[in-house]
């Protein structure tokens, strides 16, 4: 039988764009012209004497069944290569190269900062890629393969996700610097009851914050809401009422110049895990696992996440 010659290019180039389902997009990922992206692809079928992906003008590029069988065990292949590069590198001059880290949008500018110092401090030679979004934007990135971990909550973590948990974020309210309850240090729930509660408007923050409230048997009025973070902020600055959130910037003013007050909650309510989350699965590279390793001693250290 006579051997297939084919590279770890061309199978790179293959399953992105099997991935991605599109051309354009997997050259903009790679940064590899779509004429050297296609030609590569068109060399491996001739190789394989198989065709292995679709070319539809309407629904992009779809994998054949030969083509479904040979991107799963491609991308086995793929994750091995990694494996053994980062194995002779460790070997040799310490861990090196790129690394694609999922943030919550919230947890971005307030806790992912300290981790990738950290992680500059121990491995210089990693090149982080931090990609911000949402809880379901992030378990989606895992499952695709764009990002390898991913700094998230233990919130509605789906089976095929394995996590550790590296910090607490135990929920608050916020209120304007001028508010009637700032002075207090803390409130219970039940005293905010006809106040307007602003809304950090995320598909699951919504309804975590909303259980939030419910578990003090409040039913909040509702304010204004925001998908943004420091929009919020904003709000409870200008008085437009309460909100509650989890994560605590170092600093008391926000982007527009008020000042706001931080008052915990003398409610039991439930706080937020924060974790670092990977596809059950997964051969993880050496990098991600330094990334790890990181994190959870932040966290034994007390001056970790949360």
């Amino acid at each position: 039988m006579t051997e297939a010659k084919f590279t770890l290019v061309q199978l790179r180039y293959f399953a992105t764009a099997a991935r991605l389902g599109s051309m354009t997009a997997t050259s903009r990922e790679l940064m590899v012209s779509q004429s050297a992206i296609s030609a590569a692809i068109a060399q491996l079928e001739r190789e394989l004497d198989v065709q292995l992906l679709l070319r539809q003008h309407a629904k992009g590029l779809t994998l054949t069944d030969a083509g479904e069988r040979f991107y799963r065990e491609t991308c086995e292949l793929l994750a091995h290569s990694v494996a053994l590069a980062d194995l002779a590198v460790e070997s040799g001059h310490g861990l090196a190269g790129d690394l694609s880290i999922g943030c919550f949008t919230t947890l971005g500018p307030i806790e992912m900062p300290r981790l990738l110092a950290q992680l500059e401090d121990r491995h210089p030679g990693i090149n982080p890629r931090v990609i911000e979004g949402e809880q379901r934007e992030l378990k989606d990135a895992l499952r695709i393969g764009s990002c390898e971990l991913s700094l998230m909550y233990r919130y509605r973590l789906d089976a095929d996700i394995a996590s550790r948990r590296v910090g607490t974020a135990p929920p608050y309210v916020l209120v304007s610097a001028d508010h009637h309850l700032a002075q207090r240090g803390s409130v219970s729930l039940a005293e905010l009851a006809d106040e307007p509660m602003i809304l950090l408007d995320l598909p699951d923050s919504r309804d975590y914050l909303a259980s939030v409230v419910a578990s003090a048997n409040i039913d909040p009025r509702p304010g204004p809401r925001s998908a943004g973070f420091e929009s919020v902020r904003v709000m409870a600055g200008r008085g437009l009422g309460y909100a509650v959130l989890n994560q605590r910037p170092a600093h008391d003013l926000t982007y527009s110049g008020q000042r706001v007050v931080t008052l915990e909650i003398e409610d039991d309510v439930p706080s937020m895990e924060i974790v670092v989350a990977w596809l059950k699965g997964v051969r993880l590279s050496a990098r991600a696992k330094a990334f790890i390793r990181v994190a959870i001693e932040l966290a034994q250290e007390n001056q970790g996440i949360g």
